[in-house]
Protein backbone atom coordinates (compact mmCIF):
# COMPACT_ATOMS: atom_id res chain seq x y z
CA UNK A 1 0.00 0.00 0.00
CA UNK A 2 0.74 3.49 -0.92
CA UNK A 3 0.89 4.31 2.70
CA UNK A 4 3.00 1.47 4.29
CA UNK A 5 6.09 3.12 5.97
CA UNK A 6 8.87 1.93 3.83
CA UNK A 7 11.91 2.53 6.45
CA UNK A 8 12.08 -0.29 8.68
CA UNK A 9 14.55 0.86 11.42
CA UNK A 10 14.14 3.34 14.10
CA UNK A 11 16.07 5.09 16.69
CA UNK A 12 16.12 2.15 18.85
CA UNK A 13 18.30 0.25 16.14
CA UNK A 14 21.01 2.80 16.63
CA UNK A 15 23.71 2.53 19.42
CA UNK A 16 25.79 5.18 20.04
CA UNK A 17 28.98 4.37 21.85
CA UNK A 18 30.12 7.76 23.09
CA UNK A 19 30.03 11.40 21.42
CA UNK A 20 33.22 13.78 21.93
CA UNK A 21 33.38 17.22 21.50
CA UNK A 22 36.32 18.32 18.70
CA UNK A 23 35.43 22.01 18.32
CA UNK A 24 33.02 24.86 19.81
CA UNK A 25 33.19 27.99 17.70
CA UNK A 26 30.53 29.56 15.68
CA UNK A 27 30.17 26.21 14.90
CA UNK A 28 30.12 22.93 16.93
CA UNK A 29 31.63 19.60 16.03
CA UNK A 30 31.03 16.28 17.67
CA UNK A 31 33.11 12.90 16.76
CA UNK A 32 29.73 10.17 16.85
CA UNK A 33 31.18 6.49 17.57
CA UNK A 34 27.92 4.35 16.79
CA UNK A 35 26.75 1.06 15.60
CA UNK A 36 23.08 0.06 13.67
CA UNK A 37 21.05 -2.37 12.64
CA UNK A 38 22.18 -3.88 8.90
CA UNK A 39 19.62 -4.57 6.29
CA UNK A 40 21.29 -7.97 5.67
CA UNK A 41 20.36 -8.76 9.63
CA UNK A 42 23.21 -7.99 12.56
CA UNK A 43 24.50 -4.99 13.59
CA UNK A 44 27.67 -2.99 11.99
CA UNK A 45 31.07 -2.85 13.04
CA UNK A 46 31.39 0.94 15.31
CA UNK A 47 31.59 3.70 12.78
CA UNK A 48 33.22 6.93 13.15
CA UNK A 49 31.52 10.26 12.17
CA UNK A 50 32.06 14.13 12.77
CA UNK A 51 29.02 15.55 13.01
CA UNK A 52 28.73 19.70 12.94
CA UNK A 53 26.05 20.73 15.35
CA UNK A 54 24.61 23.90 13.60
CA UNK A 55 21.22 23.80 15.93
CA UNK A 56 18.04 24.74 13.76
CA UNK A 57 17.64 27.35 11.78
CA UNK A 58 14.18 29.29 9.55
CA UNK A 59 13.72 30.91 6.46
CA UNK A 60 11.24 33.25 4.96
CA UNK A 61 10.00 34.30 1.48
CA UNK A 62 8.60 37.23 1.99
CA UNK A 63 5.67 37.63 -1.15
CA UNK A 64 3.39 40.61 -2.00
CA UNK A 65 0.31 38.57 -3.73
CA UNK A 66 -0.99 42.07 -4.84
CA UNK A 67 2.09 43.10 -7.34
CA UNK A 68 3.17 39.09 -7.41
CA UNK A 69 6.59 40.17 -6.23
CA UNK A 70 9.13 39.14 -3.38
CA UNK A 71 12.04 40.02 -1.24
CA UNK A 72 15.27 38.27 -1.67
CA UNK A 73 18.27 39.50 0.47
CA UNK A 74 22.33 39.47 -1.01
CA UNK A 75 25.07 38.54 1.37
CA UNK A 76 28.86 37.37 1.24
CA UNK A 77 28.67 33.38 1.67
CA UNK A 78 31.95 31.74 2.22
CA UNK A 79 30.51 28.10 1.67
CA UNK A 80 29.83 29.82 -2.04
CA UNK A 81 33.72 30.73 -2.63
CA UNK A 82 35.18 27.80 -4.33
CA UNK A 83 32.05 26.98 -6.83
CA UNK A 84 30.34 29.96 -7.56
CA UNK A 85 31.75 32.89 -10.28
CA UNK A 86 30.52 34.98 -6.94
CA UNK A 87 30.04 34.40 -3.44
CA UNK A 88 27.09 37.09 -2.75
CA UNK A 89 23.96 34.62 -3.30
CA UNK A 90 20.44 35.68 -3.67
CA UNK A 91 18.68 34.07 -0.93
CA UNK A 92 15.43 34.12 1.74
CA UNK A 93 15.94 35.89 4.87
CA UNK A 94 17.22 33.12 6.89
CA UNK A 95 19.09 32.64 10.75
CA UNK A 96 19.44 30.18 13.29
CA UNK A 97 16.58 29.48 16.00
CA UNK A 98 19.17 29.34 19.07
CA UNK A 99 17.06 27.19 20.31
CA UNK A 100 13.97 28.57 20.66
CA UNK A 101 11.05 26.51 19.31
CA UNK A 102 8.92 29.73 18.59
CA UNK A 103 9.93 29.91 14.69
CA UNK A 104 7.23 32.38 13.59
CA UNK A 105 8.95 35.04 16.44
CA UNK A 106 12.45 33.93 15.14
CA UNK A 107 11.33 34.38 11.50
CA UNK A 108 9.54 38.47 12.16
CA UNK A 109 12.59 38.86 14.07
CA UNK A 110 15.35 37.93 11.21
CA UNK A 111 12.79 39.86 9.05
CA UNK A 112 12.98 42.89 10.80
CA UNK A 113 16.94 42.35 11.43
CA UNK A 114 17.71 41.56 7.56
CA UNK A 115 15.30 43.49 5.66
CA UNK A 116 13.56 46.20 8.01
CA UNK A 117 9.89 44.54 7.09
CA UNK A 118 7.54 43.58 10.18
CA UNK A 119 5.47 40.87 9.04
CA UNK A 120 2.65 39.50 10.57
CA UNK A 121 1.16 36.85 8.41
CA UNK A 122 3.15 33.22 7.69
CA UNK A 123 2.61 30.71 5.86
CA UNK A 124 4.75 27.30 6.90
CA UNK A 125 5.98 25.36 4.04
CA UNK A 126 7.83 22.36 5.10
CA UNK A 127 11.02 21.60 7.00
CA UNK A 128 13.80 19.71 5.79
CA UNK A 129 16.98 18.19 7.02
CA UNK A 130 20.05 19.92 5.05
CA UNK A 131 22.37 17.67 4.94
CA UNK A 132 22.14 14.78 7.34
CA UNK A 133 25.40 12.78 6.19
CA UNK A 134 27.24 15.72 8.06
CA UNK A 135 24.91 17.82 10.22
CA UNK A 136 22.00 17.96 12.44
CA UNK A 137 20.65 21.29 11.19
CA UNK A 138 17.18 21.22 10.55
CA UNK A 139 15.62 24.15 8.20
CA UNK A 140 11.70 25.29 8.85
CA UNK A 141 10.77 27.27 5.90
CA UNK A 142 8.19 29.98 5.69
CA UNK A 143 6.05 32.08 3.26
CA UNK A 144 5.16 35.67 4.42
CA UNK A 145 2.56 37.93 3.33
CA UNK A 146 4.25 41.57 2.58
CA UNK A 147 3.09 44.37 1.27
CA UNK A 148 6.39 45.38 -0.95
CA UNK A 149 4.68 48.20 -3.10
CA UNK A 150 6.44 50.99 -1.05
CA UNK A 151 9.65 48.77 -0.13
CA UNK A 152 12.99 50.52 -1.38
CA UNK A 153 16.30 48.39 -1.93
CA UNK A 154 18.44 49.09 1.36
CA UNK A 155 21.36 47.92 3.08
CA UNK A 156 20.65 45.95 6.37
CA UNK A 157 22.31 43.48 8.82
CA UNK A 158 23.45 43.31 12.10
CA UNK A 159 26.99 45.02 12.69
CA UNK A 160 27.81 43.06 15.64
CA UNK A 161 26.77 39.84 13.46
CA UNK A 162 29.24 40.63 10.83
CA UNK A 163 25.85 41.07 8.37
CA UNK A 164 26.03 43.51 5.30
CA UNK A 165 22.59 42.49 3.73
CA UNK A 166 21.39 44.41 0.43
CA UNK A 167 17.71 43.61 -0.60
CA UNK A 168 16.06 43.22 -4.00
CA UNK A 169 12.19 43.08 -5.15
CA UNK A 170 11.79 40.98 -8.09
CA UNK A 171 8.54 39.57 -9.88
CA UNK A 172 7.64 35.84 -9.04
CA UNK A 173 8.53 35.35 -13.26
CA UNK A 174 12.04 37.27 -12.89
CA UNK A 175 12.96 35.09 -9.84
CA UNK A 176 11.95 32.11 -11.55
CA UNK A 177 13.89 32.72 -14.20
CA UNK A 178 17.00 33.69 -12.31
CA UNK A 179 15.93 30.18 -10.36
CA UNK A 180 15.76 28.43 -13.73
CA UNK A 181 19.03 29.94 -14.90
CA UNK A 182 21.45 28.85 -11.86
CA UNK A 183 21.47 32.28 -10.30
CA UNK A 184 19.58 31.18 -7.37
CA UNK A 185 21.42 27.81 -6.02
CA UNK A 186 21.38 27.76 -2.65
CA UNK A 187 19.02 24.86 -1.35
CA UNK A 188 16.63 26.64 0.86
CA UNK A 189 16.07 29.64 -1.41
CA UNK A 190 15.56 26.86 -4.15
CA UNK A 191 12.68 24.82 -2.03
CA UNK A 192 11.11 28.22 -1.24
CA UNK A 193 10.82 29.37 -5.03
CA UNK A 194 10.19 25.84 -5.77
CA UNK A 195 7.21 25.74 -3.42
CA UNK A 196 5.65 29.06 -4.23
CA UNK A 197 5.76 28.19 -8.12
CA UNK A 198 3.65 25.22 -6.84
CA UNK A 199 1.04 27.19 -4.76
CA UNK A 200 1.20 30.59 -5.94
CA UNK A 201 -2.60 30.63 -7.13
CA UNK A 202 -3.43 28.85 -4.01
CA UNK A 203 -1.69 31.75 -2.23
CA UNK A 204 -2.67 34.52 -4.65
CA UNK A 205 -6.39 34.02 -3.88
CA UNK A 206 -5.68 33.24 0.17
CA UNK A 207 -3.93 36.95 0.88
CA UNK A 208 -5.13 38.75 -2.28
Amino acid sequence: MANKNLVQFTHKDVTIKSVQSLYKGFFQLDLYQFEHALFAGGTSKIISREILERGDAIAVLPYDPVSDTILLIEQVRMGAIKSKQTPWLLECIAGMTDGNEDYEAVVKKEAFEEAGLNLTELEFMLSYLSSPGGTTERLHLYLARADLSEVKSGVYGLETEGEDIRTHILTVDEALTRLNNGEMDNAATVICMQWLALNREKMTNKWA
